[in-house]
């Protein structure tokens, strides 16, 4: 885990090692519990064609289990 704490500008440094395993822009995500980092890669959709290249189900299967996990995770 990573202390940080936000400039008198409201900006939140992240540590040069966490840019480099991650990336240097995120999505944030708010939770009921706190807020989550997502990292966006510098090509989503090539990204997104690599992380989905073996699944073979359908776009509506995969939207229906997105959303229950979403809910599971949140506790809903």
């Amino acid at each position: 885990m990573v202390d940080a704490t936000c400039d008198e500008r409201g900006r939140l440094p992240l540590p040069k090692e966490i840019r480099e395993q991650y990336a240097d822009q995120y999505y944030i995500v708010e939770l009921p519990g706190g807020i989550k980092l997502v990292p966006v890669a510098d090509d989503p959709l090539a990204a997104l064609r690599d992380e989905f290249a073996d699944v073979e189900q359908s776009a509506a299967d995969l939207r229906t289990e997105a959303r229950e996990t979403a809910v599971d995770e949140t506790g809903q």
